[in-house]
């Protein structure tokens, strides 16, 4: 058994030397290296992990603390706060251990005012060290981390639940964008307040840089999502509203503007915290009139920041005016300066993808091989295709993996996102007659806010004369076909499917096999309103 007092004092001297601790996001190589480094001055093997308590907690503290918050790191290793840790977590009561740690702050005003000036929430990094301290309980594989036979998940309200899946998956290969990251941060150092604004093509990982930064920083968030219907002024307002009211404690707010939020909020900041509030993709915003996008406010207060991604926009439709004391600066992701930047980036996620992927990995490997392909002239080679395009890669790789490319050369990749997917289009053979079931299910799933089952999308083609025998099983067959390019959720135990990206979108609405669908479409549309499903989810899906 570890001696967790000695060992505590150790890892916050070893920690405090090392000159990575600055940066919170720095390479994730790096802190892999920083963390081998500690745990053998520590004698801890970086693979097996004993399943003794007090190393577990050391293993967290020494993860958590070679990237985040010091001031934290000092509050975790004392054996006080590690035994309410312990006690919390058998209980599975995070909230608790929260206000063990807030009352043993006040006993310790040094420690407190550190925290404070350091710019951070501290639910926000409780939240951090649990989530750690599982995932390395998970690593033993021992039972007695596991609360009535599973592995507590704990929830500070910090991110939003609707956006935990989406997060998880933008940054389950994350590497690089830190220039991205350094901009931003300098900054929200160089004013009291202000908007940033990411810019970029579709599939040039807006979204993932966005997640990395909530993952990493627990901000406040919100993703307009328009193929799910989740881009409209005052769904915006009513999740962001919430989240502040639980992050700042806001009383008698449950109706109030974002003005009035952002304002109550700013006035719980100490002199040195931040309020940072990420959003994704403003450009998929749904909104009439000609007010800022969201009805973002022109003025901000003191101390507060937006982080915004978008796709490049006229000046037109900018649509987000800002007074003359709010700065505003903006980050172009295509611009010359970062090229050098995205390149690097774009190789090192295929070598991730290479080495790392768990689901497609081997197969990518063996159809190098069996091509004698080096892995270097791959990731060179298809760097150069993607065109510096994140989405790219991630069709690409598993049409690799499940042998659509077996057919094909190296040199003959599509090149570009738009050319990827014409590419598949005509490989799919989607202009001959055959098609035009599949034409129409993509046709449905393009035009539909809401995401169908494979049952409603069947009763809906079944709308079509030439369609009225098809059962559920052909339809299930095509959704399969095109499963690459869907997202599938599960809702009250059914399966429900919508595309993945609105880049994919954006490519259907241009192809005339789809436009020849529209006067059909829009006659299923009557049909149903005036049949008996008038006020169905079938109705509720076409109209969006």
């Amino acid at each position: 058994m570890i001696d967790f007092i000695t060992t505590g004092s150790k890892i916050l001297g070893l920690i405090k030397g090392l000159p990575e601790v600055a940066n919170s996001l720095y390479k994730q190589g790096q802190k892999n290296e920083a963390i081998n480094r500690i745990l053998q001055e520590l004698g801890l093997s970086p693979t097996e992990i004993s399943d003794d308590v007090d190393t577990v907690y050391t293993y967290a503290l020494i993860d958590y603390g070679v990237s985040e918050c010091y001031a934290i790191l000092a509050v975790l290793r004392e054996n006080e706060i590690k035994n309410d840790f312990l006690e919390a977590y058998t209980n599975n009561d995070p909230l608790t251990f929260l206000n063990k740690v807030k009352g043993f702050l006040k006993k310790e005003p040094g420690l407190k005012e550190d925290i404070e000036q350091s710019n951070i929430e501290l639910s926000v990094e409780l939240e951090k060290f649990s989530d750690i301290f599982i995932s390395y309980a998970k690593k033993t594989t021992s039972p007695k981390f596991k609360i009535e036979g599973v592995y507590p998940d704990w929830d500070f309200n910090v991110i939003p639940t609707e956006f935990r899946a989406l997060i998880e998956e933008k940054t389950g290969l994350f590497c690089g964008r830190s220039f991205v990251f350094q901009e931003f941060d300098k900054f929200i150092n160089s004013h009291n307040k202000g908007y940033f604004t990411v810019i970029g093509d579709a599939g040039m990982g807006k979204s993932a840089i966005a997640s990395k930064y909530i993952l990493s920083r627990k901000v406040p968030c919100y993703f307009n999502i328009a193929t799910e219907g989740k881009n409209k002024p005052e769904q915006f307002l009513s999740n962001i509203r919430q989240q502040l009211i639980i992050r700042y404690r806001l009383p008698n707010q449950e109706n109030a503007d974002l003005r009035s939020l952002l304002q109550k909020a700013s006035e719980k900041l100490s002199e040195n915290q931040k309020l940072i509030i990420v959003v994704d993709a403003l450009d998929e915003v749904e909104q009439e009139g000609s007010s800022n996008l969201l009805d973002l406010p022109k003025n901000l207060p003191n101390g507060v920041y937006l982080l915004l991604t978008r796709r490049p926009y006229n000046l037109e439709n900018k649509r987000l005016n800002t007074s003359p004391d709010t700065p505003y600066k903006t980050l172009d992701l295509r611009e010359k300066q970062y090229q050098k930047w995205n390149d690097q980036d774009v190789r090192e996620y295929i070598r991730l993808f290479l080495e790392e992927d768990q689901q497609d990995q081997d197969k990518l490997q063996k159809w190098l091989q069996d091509r004698s392909i080096s892995q270097l002239t791959f990731i060179e080679e298809v760097a150069q295709k993607s065109e510096n395009n994140f989405m790219y890669l991630r069709y690409v790789f598993p049409a690799i993996a499940n042998g659509q490319y077996d057919n094909l050369e190296l040199e003959d990749f599509p090149i570009g996102l738009e050319e990827y997917y014409y590419t598949h289009w005509q490989r799919m053979n989607m202009e001959g007659k055959n098609k035009e079931l599949e034409v129409f299910v993509l046709f449905i799933l393009s035009q539909s806010k809401v995401a169908p089952t494979s049952k409603i999308i069947t009763e809906i083609v079944q709308k079509k004369d030439e369609f009225k025998d098809i059962e559920c099983l052909e339809i299930d067959k095509v959704l399969d076909k095109w499963v690459e390019y869907l997202s599938k959720e599960k809702s009250q135990g059914e399966i429900r499917y919508r595309i993945y990206h609105q880049s994919f979108t954006d490519f259907l609405t241009k192809q005339k096999e789809l436009d020849k669908n529209r006067k059909i479409f829009e006659e299923v549309v009557i049909s149903i309103n005036e049949s008996e499903y008038r006020n169905s989810e079938i109705s509720e899906i076409l109209q969006g």
